[in-house]
């Protein structure tokens, strides 16, 4: 598997999200929700739920908006 050949040990992040070195999985999972529902629940939904598409009405006509 992957070793970690970072310059930093890993510890309790709270201003970044956790690396994914390609061990523990399952560990970093749950780490990971854990990060994002703390910094705001409805990214974690938004997350779940698939992206969100921002639409407009032009004329009686739905149409999906751009970005840039």
């Amino acid at each position: 598997m992957a070793e970690n050949k970072l310059p930093f040990a890993e510890g309790a992040l709270i201003k970044r999200p956790h690396v994914f070195n390609g061990v523990k999985y399952q560990f970093w999972k749950v780490r990971t929700k854990i990060f994002i529902e703390s910094a705001d629940r409805e990214i974690w939904y938004a997350i779940l739920n698939c992206p969100f598409v921002p639409i407009t009405i032009v004329d009686g006509i739905v149409v999906g908006k751009t970005l840039g």
